[in-house]
């Protein structure tokens, strides 16, 4: 998925200097329309000016459940990360220049690594108005930042825990593991709680963890999430305790990952470590795209592809660490 926004922010990637386990924080979501007025609208808690990392999970937008809206994203294109598709209802056409043609479909983790540079495209089907799902961002570290373009699918089986149900994408969780691989030590579930139930269950001490709520409301340590909210505690406890107070379903996000120490520039579609990075990225996109993110072949909408837009005029994109500025 891709930030379609005409005036792209500079977003630092940076974390407070506080560190207390103990505490949840939350982050609400901001809203982004990804195109014109009648295009889909996403809830984007990360990044965010409060926070910008849960492990190496650098980009989080919700959207749905939407009936009658479409999904058309054009050719565009990503450097240094790699992006999370997972649909709870509706379907998604891929397509994208390492020549994978896919469908996104509820239950199917799809995970694409740009590397050194990837251009795709992203369109709902119509045989399947009702669009639900999450997209997520995953920074690459400095040695794999330019790997190779790579498409991995997997398809995860149910794990059943006394009151929750959950479908594990990315690392290991309840004595189960993801044969999808990645760059850092990650975290990646779906879980659903039963009403009235609590799950407290063991996770790595030196991961953050972050708790999105998509459906009813949950109880992440004690602290209450509401729907569409990101709840994030930072790395020190072995344990994760969810509870679900309602009479209702209530579902989740779980996403976590060890804290990602490297300085990185986050504008648009691209990440980079210097400012000049940036500019020539966008430069290379928007002047020869296909020398470097090559050709999405097979997408029949109007627009060829998006330009990347404007940088900030006379600002110089900082890059930042996790624990302060270079």
């Amino acid at each position: 998925m891709s930030n379609t926004e005409a005036r792209s922010d500079m977003l630092d990637c940076v974390v407070p200097d506080e560190h207390d386990p103990e505490h949840v924080q939350l982050i609400e979501p901001k809203e982004v329309a990804l195109g014109g007025e009648d295009a889909i609208k996403v809830r984007r808690t990360l990044p965010s000016l409060r926070r910008s990392f849960v492990g190496a999970w650098c980009f989080v937008d919700h959207y749905g459940p939407e009936r009658g809206i479409c999904m058309d994203v054009p050719p565009h294109p990503h450097t240094g990360l790699q992006t999370v598709s997972w649909l709870f209802d509706g379907e998604i056409e891929h397509r994208d220049s390492g020549g994978v043609h896919a469908m996104v479909r509820p239950g199917e983790v799809n995970l694409m690594t740009s590397g050194h540079g990837i251009a795709h495209s992203e369109v709902s089907t119509p045989e399947r108005d009702l669009l639900h799902g999450v997209q997520l961002w995953v920074v690459l570290p400095e040695e794999s930042k330019d790997l190779v373009r790579e498409f991995q699918h997997h398809v995860p089986d149910t794990f059943d825990e006394e009151g929750v149900r959950g479908r594990l994408l990315i690392g290991s969780l309840a004595g189960v593991t993801s044969p999808v691989h990645t760059q850092t030590p990650l975290l990646g579930a779906e879980l659903v709680l039963a009403p009235g139930a609590t799950w407290e269950f063991e996770v790595d001490a030196g991961f953050e963890h972050g708790v999105l709520v998509d459906t009813g409301v949950v109880d992440f340590d004690g602290v209450r999430l509401d729907r569409t909210v990101l709840g994030v505690r930072d790395a020190g406890l072995d344990a994760v305790r969810l509870t679900n107070p309602t009479d209702a379903p209530a579902r989740v996000m779980l996403l976590g990952g060890e804290p990602f120490d490297e300085g990185v520039v986050m504008w648009w579609n691209f990440i980079g470590r210097s400012h000049e990075d940036i500019v020539r990225l966008r430069q290379e996109w928007n002047e020869a795209p296909d020398d470097r993110f090559g050709h999405v072949a097979g997408y029949r909408g109007d627009t060829v592809r998006l330009e990347a837009p404007p940088l900030p005029a006379d600002l110089r994109l900082k890059r930042r660490f996790r624990r302060g500025r270079q």
